[in-house]
């Protein structure tokens, strides 16, 4: 695609405003972003943890944006890579990223609680920072268990609270509250109103939020490159003696 610095500028304004930055005929997306050159700045500190070489894979970025990740997966030769993102202005940014950068990629309008639409498994599915923005974020880690993961997730979220990761007990007594009370254990904190004058921010993990919610769903974790990145591998889903799911008509 030719296009003037002057017409590239005019387009990208158009299509404004951009959460990622990515340098389109030398223009910026969003030079002025609140956490600098981002997503690169985050992708830098675990792109290594990825094969540098994609030839023969098949990527799946749910939650695309802008399409930044979905290019740089084109960059390293996956054969095919689909972007899926709820927002149209995210879908036209991303069509037009890719376009001027060459890069062959499908971007489709599809809800990640849709993604059994695709009919098909990804080798690599890609979810970076989109559980925070879900009302439903367990049951969507789920879904890409169950219809999309072949092998590899990329998982990125949002963290608050405490780092550290408890040592969970495999069962509760109905009396004890104490484990609720540390700072370590499991928590998913639930946005009411705004976050970041975001209205779609509903909820928060903490670290040790974010891996009991990857085991429960069948991920199993294999690196943690960066504090808010978790390459995982799929796994069989853990016995909890209960359905994920409660049958018609039980309490929930």
């Amino acid at each position: 695609m030719t296009m003037t610095t002057s017409e590239v500028r005019r387009r990208i304004e158009e299509l404004g405003p951009w959460f990622h930055n990515i340098e389109l005929g030398g223009v910026a997306t969003a030079p002025d972003h609140f956490l600098g050159d981002y997503p690169r700045v985050k992708w830098r500190k675990f792109a290594e943890a990825l094969p540098l070489d994609l030839t023969g894979r098949t990527v799946l970025d749910i939650g695309c944006n802008a399409g930044f990740y979905s290019i740089e997966m084109k960059r390293r030769g996956a054969d095919r890579v689909v972007g899926i993102d709820f927002d149209d202005v995210y879908l036209a940014q991303a069509r037009f990223a890719a376009e001027m950068t060459g890069a062959d990629i499908e971007f489709r309008r599809l809800s990640v609680y849709d993604i059994a639409a695709l009919g098909e498994r990804f080798d690599i599915v890609l979810f970076m920072g989109v559980l925070y923005h879900l009302r439903h974020p367990l049951l969507a880690l789920d879904l890409i268990r169950e219809h999309a993961a072949g092998d590899l997730l990329v998982f990125q979220s949002m963290q608050r609270g405490a780092a550290e990761i408890a040592n969970v007990e495999q069962n509760y007594s109905f009396w004890r509250s104490d484990p609720f009370e540390r700072p370590d254990f499991p928590r998913l904190h639930f946005i009411e109103h705004r976050y970041a004058d975001d209205p779609t921010n509903w909820w928060i993990p903490n670290a040790a939020c974010v891996e009991a919610m990857l085991r429960s769903s069948g991920f199993e974790i294999t690196q943690h490159p960066e504090s808010e990145v978790y390459i995982c591998r799929t796994a069989e889903r853990p016995e909890h003696g209960r359905p994920v799911y409660p049958a018609k008509g039980s309490r929930s």
